[in-house]
C-alpha cells in the first residue's frame, strides 16, 4: 500500500540539477549580453529567484525591456537544447520503486514538454503520467491549482493520495489551496535563509532525497 498513490513533482531543482547546470550559468552569459559589468552569484541569483522571482529579476530590479526579456528566453531555451541537467542522486531508485508499486508520477513545472520528455526518458526510461508545464496558459501554470485539480478528477483521488514536492513556494502553495501535502524538496538549496522559510510552508522539509525515498514508502 502507498502512502500517497500520485506523486505530483516539480521539475527544475526538484528532479535535475537545473540551476547549476543551466540557468544560472545561462543567465550570467545573458548578463554579459544586456548588462555588461553587472554579475550575479549563484547565492545571490538563488535568493532573487526565491524572492521576488525570476521574472520581477529581469523586469524589476534588471529592468529588461520586452525585446531583452525575449532575448534572455531564446538563449535560455537554446542553453538548455545543448546542456541537460543531472537528476539528483536517488532518484531514479525513487520513481522506480513508486512506479513499481502501481504508483502514479505526474510533473508539475514551469519547464518545458520537450524539456521535462527528454529528462525523463534519458534518465529514467519512462515518461511521467501527466505533465503541466510551462506550454501551458498563463491561467493554469502553477500556483493556480488547475494541474492537481485536473489530476484529482482524471485519477478520481481525493487530495490526501496526492503528494507534491516542489523546492519553491509556488508549488507549495499550490499544493496547499487544495488540501495536498505538500513537501519541500530542501536538497538543492545552498542558502540557510531560504530552507527556513520553506520548512514554514511545507507539511515535511526534506533535506536529501533519501528522506523523500522514507516519506514514500516506509
Amino acid at each position: 500500500m502507498l502512502h500517497y498513490p500520485c506523486l505530483v513533482l516539480d521539475h527544475d531543482d526538484t528532479v535535475v540539477q537545473s540551476t547549476p547546470t543551466i540557468n544560472y550559468p545561462s543567465f550570467a552569459e545573458t548578463l554579459r549580453i544586456l548588462r555588461p559589468g553587472t554579475e550575479l552569484s549563484l547565492q545571490e541569483f538563488q535568493r532573487y529567484c526565491y524572492e521576488p522571482g525570476f521574472f520581477e529579476l529581469c523586469t524589476d530590479i534588471l529592468g529588461f525591456s520586452g525585446e531583452e526579456l525575449t532575448v534572455q528566453m531564446e538563449h535560455w531555451r537554446q542553453y538548455g537544447r545543448t546542456h541537460q541537467p543531472l537528476p539528483y542522486a536517488g532518484f531514479a531508485e525513487l520513481l522506480r520503486e513508486q512506479r513499481g508499486r502501481g504508483g502514479i508520477v505526474c510533473v508539475v513545472s514551469h519547464s518545458s514538454d520537450e524539456n521535462i520528455m527528454r529528462d525523463y526518458q534519458e534518465n529514467f526510461g519512462f515518461l511521467p503520467d501527466l505533465i503541466y508545464s510551462s506550454d501551458l496558459p498563463a491561467e493554469k501554470r502553477k500556483p493556480s491549482p488547475y494541474a492537481l485539480q485536473d489530476i484529482m478528477a482524471r485519477f478520481k483521488m481525493a487530495p490526501e493520495n496526492l503528494l507534491m514536492v516542489d523546492d519553491l513556494k509556488p508549488g507549495l502553495n499550490m499544493a496547499r489551496s487544495c488540501g495536498v501535502p505538500a513537501a519541500a524538496a530542501g536538497w538543492s538549496h545552498i542558502v540557510p535563509e531560504l530552507a527556513e522559510d520553506l520548512k514554514c510552508c511545507s507539511d515535511f522539509y526534506l533535506e536529501t532525497v533519501d528522506k523523500l525515498y522514507h516519506l514514500l514508502f516506509d
